[in-house]
């Protein structure tokens, strides 16, 4: 998978993400083969800096940013969008490391890290566009090629997709039997955290493809549906420890935290959901659900209603097998609902049954 970018990266790529104005500037300066040096959200630290050149208080735009780009020394625009001053020299500090060679890109990049300030370096000899964004560099791709990284990524989401909708179904049909395992939840697990991973990385393709990602968006939207919702439903239904059950955001930030090695092993996996396995207890420690995963795929079944059964019963076998009388006991529940209750847990039980041995 691709590193995941800075937050304050990802800012820059879509303010010159294609469709914006400061790309089509970009691309304009590129083509006329001139460089340049563009600090953006220029304040009062930036204009330190500046030696000579002529100040400005004039929109942007795509043309201006061409024609200003002709002369020599840095371009600076304002957080409004403004050009405040062109043909200016920067000078930031010496002292501060930078490991590029040319005079516009070193000073792009000590002066990223000295203010803070994006600062773009568009190479005159090399034809390439650099963000400099704090002590983060970021080359800016061609939209071809990221288009293509991103259709690639999307395949592979599409299969990890399917695989995970396989180990779901077959974890329900576990959880009605009371036969999960530790093994079946940390696969589960693993398998949405793989997603997520995925999808995080075609985020930042459609952020940096701008106007031409709209249809990545939307494909990346339809196969991610309720990923989110599964991953915190699935933690709240196994993690507990002695002091209690654990938030699912600390499971989460847990799972965030494996690297790629770790998280293709399951027993990493297991620790961060804070089960720790000891011999052959991946496929003999068995694991019963609290049920908040399998009651929330019953139709206008309310949140708050969930959380009441989960509360009375303590288990979800306990709710299986609980009658009307049984769950009209719980606050909020009347004859409809616990008709409802109990009609919905027989159709899903019966549904995984029938789906894991056929």
């Amino acid at each position: 998978m691709a590193q995941r970018l800075d937050d304050e990266i990802l800012q820059t790529l879509a303010a010159v993400a294609p469709g914006t104005e400061l790309r089509d500037g970009l691309e304009r300066v590129l083509r006329g083969r001139t460089g340049a040096l563009i600090v953006l959200e220029a304040d009062r630290s930036v204009e330190t800096l500046c030696s000579g050149g002529f100040q400005l208080d004039v929109e942007f735009s795509a043309p201006r940013l061409r024609e200003l780009a002709k002369m020599d020394g840095a371009i600076l625009i304002s957080k409004d969008g403004r050009f405040v001053r062109a043909g200016t020299q920067l000078t930031p500090d010496r002292s501060l490391e930078t490991q590029e060679s040319g005079t516009r890109h070193r000073t792009a990049e000590r002066t990223a890290k000295q203010t803070g300030a994006p600062v773009i370096c568009v190479s005159q000899s090399m034809s390439t566009i650099s963000l400099y964004v704090g002590h983060a560099r970021h080359i800016l791709e061609d939209r071809i090629q990221v288009m293509a990284q991103a259709n690639q990524a999307l395949q592979t989401l599409e299969r990890y997709r399917t695989r995970l909708d396989e180990v779901n179904a077959s974890l329900s049909a576990l959880e009605i039997e009371d036969l999960v395992t530790v093994r079946d939840l940390a696969t589960a697990l693993q398998r949405l955290e793989m997603v997520r991973r995925i999808s995080a990385e075609i985020e930042q393709y459609v952020i940096q493809l701008g106007v031409d990602g709209r249809l990545i968006g939307l494909q990346l939207d339809e196969l991610t549906g309720g990923v989110t919702r599964e991953r915190e439903l699935l933690i709240r239904d196994y993690v507990a420890d002695d002091d209690g059950p654990r938030a699912p955001d600390q499971v989460l930030e847990g799972l965030a935290s494996l690297d790629a090695t770790e998280l293709i092993d399951l027993a990493a996996v297991a620790r961060a959901l804070g089960i720790h396995v000891i011999g052959d207890g991946m496929d003999h420690q068995q694991l019963s659900p609290l049920g908040f995963r399998l009651l929330h795929r019953i139709p206008r079944l309310p949140g708050a209603i969930v959380d009441r059964l989960v509360a009375h019963f303590g288990s979800f076998q306990a709710l299986l097998s609980a009658s009307l009388d049984d769950l009209m006991q719980v606050e909020g529940v009347g004859e409809t609902r616990a008709r409802a209750v109990r009609e919905g847990l027989s159709r899903l039980a019966e549904n995984s049954i029938l789906e894991r041995y056929s």
